[in-house]
């Protein structure tokens, strides 16, 4: 099919951001890749709280009851029609499959049925652009760390549009054991926000957990099982000797090695790469210790190095972000076909 960019939007660009690669689903409107004009999420948290995470086929079910529910609201909210859209975006990975395949077959659909663009984006990196919804005036090049549920990676990026993986977790990725931990402690899924709250009341260096660096090698690599499984085996020891753990500093000292291991691998990236700024994207980036302690260690250590994080509600999976990572690829024409797939596990640095 021949795709037109004809939009009569008067030199703006619009784009239809559409996101379900997890437990959210989304649809947002953003114009010229930095002004929100619409982002409706709704957020399956309550349903999936019972299973302690998200249960896949439960999560693909729900995204084909809200997604053109949300497309209409989020159209109505711009104060536009699908007509008058210049693209329409969709996160095609990485995520859950059955997730992906209702975002993608719902953005390939509204591409026919307008006649407009298709455009795949990276779930991972369309994380980083959140940052570009919040605040514009940002320099480059940057150092990229996410830090999610299901991903942690390091990044370079020279400039917008342009990105290269620097690591990534060899595990358990950063929000995952947030979340396995908070399940053994006891506290509520997902269990980042529970485990930051019970830490501010804590000791951080109470409880002497290992932090993993790894070899030279894989110095920009992460990995988190370890650390899991000393503080589920510390939990595990204490209950078995009659103990009853101490919920603020358990905590204070769990998300401590967490964030001192994010902290350096990034202060270690922006060395090496010479970067004028570091731009953070991920629900665990909505953790109160990670932003301070990465903004205390980049002032002491690397000044004149900006720090950039969106603000809560753009942390966690949205379509804005979507739609603001497709505005590069509108702009150099990177448009994909009407075959787009889902790719469960898209890396960061893949393109369709």
């Amino acid at each position: 099919m021949e795709q037109s960019q004809d939009t009569g939007n008067r030199g703006r660009v619009w784009i239809l951001g559409l996101e379900s690669s997890c437990d959210e689903t989304a649809a947002a409107v953003v114009e010229d890749g930095r002004r929100i004009l619409s982002n409706r999420i709704s957020s399956q948290v309550e349903i999936h709280a019972r299973y302690g995470g998200v249960v896949p086929e439960i999560a693909s079910r729900c995204h084909l009851e809200l997604i053109n529910t949300l497309v209409e609201q989020a159209l109505q909210e711009a104060g536009l029609t699908l007509d008058r859209l210049s693209a329409i975006a969709v996160s095609h990975g990485p995520g859950l499959v059955g997730a992906l395949l209702v975002g993608v077959a719902t953005a390939k659909a509204l591409s026919y049925a307008i006649r407009r663009p298709l455009i795949a984006v990276n779930h991972l990196e369309a994380h980083f652009y959140s940052n570009l919804l919040s605040d514009s005036d940002i320099r480059f090049p940057a150092v990229g760390l996410l830090a999610s549920g299901g991903h942690t990676a390091l990044a370079y990026i020279p400039r917008p549009g342009e990105i290269l993986q620097l690591g990534q977790t060899r595990d358990d990725a950063a929000g995952e054991a947030f979340d396995k931990v908070a399940r053994v402690m006891g506290l509520g899924y997902p269990g980042g926000p529970e485990i930051d709250a019970r830490a501010a009341e804590g000791d951080p260096a109470a409880i002497d957990f290992p932090r993993a660096y790894l070899e030279e090698e894989s110095r920009f690599d992460f990995s988190f099982s370890g650390l899991k499984s000393a503080v589920i085996n510390y939990i595990h020891n204490l209950r078995q000797r009659g103990g009853e753990e101490n919920l603020p500093d358990l905590a204070a000292s769990f998300q401590a090695a967490v964030v001192e291991v994010l902290v350096e691998k990034t202060i270690g990236a922006v060395r090496e790469k010479g970067a004028a700024t570091v731009l953070m994207g991920g629900g665990v980036v909505a953790n109160s210790a990670l932003r301070r302690e990465m903004r205390r260690r980049l002032g002491e250590e690397c000044p004149g190095v900006e720090l950039h994080y969106p603000p809560a509600r753009l942390c966690t999976d949205n379509a804005a972000m979507v739609a603001a990572a497709a505005y590069p690829q509108f702009l150099a024409s990177n448009f994909a076909p009407l075959t787009l797939n889902a790719i469960p596990y898209l890396q960061l640095w893949a393109k369709p």
